[in-house]
């Protein structure tokens, strides 16, 4: 397993802490269809020992979900993952949730010694805050509205038949993300990827080495899975896992600390170990500590915990 990261911001301070907590890879978002913004934060991460390993967010993929894309995206996407393989970098993480993208209804839920996370309430969905996106990414798509799970399923297949044979040339595998929350419906949009059987119906749909599943550990939480059963479930179709805990379920749940969730955490990674995953890893949507005003859920000071919280799972589970 790669010990892996987001950072935010992509500061020098933030890129040194990193590698002095062990961290070996960086996941940065799309910077753009200019190969040249790609490879300049490629050499950044290199001047600090860090590997550029994948790339998520702010993708163009909007209209592609929707089913109204002109080409453009579709276009743009195929480039993306040729630069990306110029480049040998070799994880591209995407979701199909469309019109939206992760959402919570509360940025301050309280956590251990008075911590802050998010937190999600379908009751309380209409205050919901729109996260981890590109709002411009959407003004020209139908936002999802009218398009149902079946719709979503094609087009879902139809880009990944137009896509994955690219991806394979490149040595790019692509890594599907969870709907969160994985609800049917969200905001009268369907939701299609929200189950274990629609991740073993992703993997079927297409079958490809390059067709493959981001493991968000919370997000399965919210499923009602036992962790490490799925993991070994799901077995050599992850290639990216998102570390995180939940308490709660797809309608309500809360964000934890990585050591104070439900989640048998060490069992978690023995299972990653049976499984011979041994791709990138990265903490994700940490807890704001006390006098951390950064950007919720990813702020260097709740990574830090979580770097080494992983870190020495990590060495724990190693076979002699």
């Amino acid at each position: 397993m790669q010990l892996s990261t987001v950072l935010t911001p992509e500061s020098d301070e933030n890129l040194r802490l990193a590698g002095q907590c062990g961290v070996i890879h960086i996941v940065s978002r799309y910077p753009g269809p200019a190969i040249e913004d790609m490879r300049r934060q490629q050499e950044r991460f290199a001047e600090f020992d860090l590997t550029l390993a994948a790339i998520e967010g702010y993708l163009p993929i909007e209209n592609i979900k929707a089913g109204c894309d002109d080409g453009t995206e579709l276009a743009e996407l195929k480039q993306l993952i040729r630069n990306m393989g110029q480049l040998g970098i070799p994880i591209l993480c995407y979701n199909f949730m469309a019109g939206t993208d992760w959402v919570r209804t509360r940025l301050d839920a309280p956590e251990r010694g008075g911590a802050r996370v998010t937190a999600f309430d379908l009751v309380d969905a209409k205050k919901a805050v729109l996260l981890g996106h590109d709002p411009d990414a959407l003004k020209d798509a139908e936002n999802g509205a009218g398009v149902t799970a079946d719709k979503l399923w094609k087009n879902l297949e139809a880009m990944l038949r137009e896509v994955l044979p690219i991806a394979e040339s490149a040595g790019v595998t692509l890594a599907m993300h969870p709907d969160d929350p994985p609800l049917a419906e969200f905001g009268g949009r369907a939701r299609i990827m929200n189950s274990l059987a629609s991740f073993e119906r992703l993997v079927r749909l297409v079958p490809s080495p390059s067709n493959a599943v981001c493991f968000c550990q919370g997000t399965f939480v919210e499923m009602g899975v036992d962790i490490p059963s799925a993991i070994r479930r799901l077995g050599e179709n992850i290639c990216y896992v998102h570390f995180r805990d939940v308490r709660g379920n797809a309608e309500s749940f809360t964000e934890t600390f990585h050591d104070n969730g439900p989640t048998d955490m060490a069992e978690a990674v023995r299972a990653y170990r049976d499984i011979g995953f041994n791709g990138p890893i990265r903490p994700d949507h940490v807890p704001q500590l006390e006098g951390d005003e950064g950007e919720p859920g990813y702020t260097t000071p709740g990574r830090l915990f979580a770097w080494g919280y992983l870190r020495g799972l990590m060495h724990a589970t190693e076979t002699s």
